[in-house]
This record gives C-alpha cells, structure tokens and sequence, in this order.
C-alpha cells in the first residue's frame, strides 16, 4: 500500500512584511501549525527525518521513537488547543516563526496562554525537518545537564519525584528555571513514547481519525 499524501490543514500562512515563502517552505510551516494544533498524522511524521529532533521547555525528543508520541501526546493532555496568533519572520534556515496558543489542560481544566519563537531546521539535501525548537517566550532551558536515555534510569525513586514535581510546576506556573529541569525534560522525552499511542500504519491513523 501506498504511503499516503499530508492533508495538510493550515493553508493560510501569515508572514511578516518582506518574507516570502517558497511553496515547499508553506507546506512545512502549514504541516508545523497543524501538529501545534493537536492534529498529527503519519503523511506528516514523514516529513520530519528519522533522527529529527523537537525540543521545548518540558521536552527533547531525539529520534522518531521519541518526537512522534509528542506530538500525538497533545490531544491526550489538553481539552482545547486554540492558536491565537502565528506570523512567519523569516524564510532562511531555520524557518522563524511567532506562535501564541491557548491550551486548556484536561482534568484539572486550567487554561494557560503561551507565547512561542518556533525556530523549523531543514535539510537542504532532503527537505525534510530536522528540528523544531518551541522556545516559549523566547528561551530553552540550558542543554548542560545529563541526558535520560536509559530506562534503566527510572527506577531510581528520584527521577519518579523530580518528574511529578516537574509537570506539577509546569503546570502552575510554567517555569523551568531550576537545575533539574534539564533531567525533567529528557525524563519526558523517555516516559511519554510508553504512555501513548502511535499508529502503526496510515490506515489505523486513519481509522483514529486523523487522516
């Protein structure tokens, strides 16, 4: 069976005064808004290498395993995804883009407004994504602190307080300046791949509707 087209949602790409996107640049920046969306589809994933990297304040995804359960993630932990704002800065590499979004977390129904500097690295050789970086507000946490790649690791009682400790900060206050923080988001980057869902082929992505 045929791997099938994006459906890409997102046409109507604003850009500042002076920007102008090539066609194959929109198709990114649309397939990029729809993912931010909480709408996720396998066309999409393969736009993005296979050792891609997504990185914002509470995550850094590396690798297919670990960016796709990310973004299918959305869905699972907010009730409403509502973009409020997006305008393309620049068309180089990266693709700079400003992205205000409004999310409202399921369970505890809070609403938390964020202001986003999405920078979109693509491969010259392949057009396919590279990276994305999400920097909230302008800023990522400092990449010094050790990786989590080992599951082994989880074990271990003070990765399992650090973790809840950190979605609970998140969660109020949306504040990642502490020195854990860089554990916290590669911790989330091994546990969300484990708690949800990926389909397997275009056609169960299809029949879970998001195709």
């Amino acid at each position: 069976m045929s791997s099938s087209a994006p459906n890409i949602e997102n046409t109507n790409i604003k850009a500042a005064s002076g920007v102008t996107l090539s066609d194959e640049q929109r198709t990114i920046v649309g397939s990029i808004l729809d993912l931010f969306a909480g709408r996720p589809s396998l066309p999409k994933m393969r736009m993005w290498a296979d050792d891609a990297t997504f990185q914002d304040p509470i995550t850094k995804a590396q690798g297919r395993k670990q960016f796709e359960p990310q973004w299918y993630g959305l869905k699972a932990a907010f009730s409403e995804i509502e973009r409020l704002h997006h305008e393309v800065t620049s068309a180089g590499n990266p693709i700079e883009m400003d992205l205000k979004t409004r999310y409202v977390v399921k369970g505890v129904n809070k609403e938390q407004i964020v202001s986003s500097k999405i920078n979109i690295f693509v491969d010259g050789a392949t057009g396919k994504i590279k990276e994305v970086q999400d920097k909230w507000d302008g800023k990522l946490p400092d990449s010094s602190f050790k990786d989590v790649s080992d599951l082994r690791e989880l074990a271990s009682m003070w990765w399992w307080v650090r973790y809840v400790e950190g979605w609970a900060w998140w969660g109020w206050s949306f504040t990642w300046e502490m020195w854990w923080w860089q554990a916290f988001r590669n911790l989330n980057s091994v546990t969300v791949p484990h708690m949800i869902k990926v389909p397997k082929d275009d056609e169960e992505d299809r029949a879970m509707g998001n195709q």
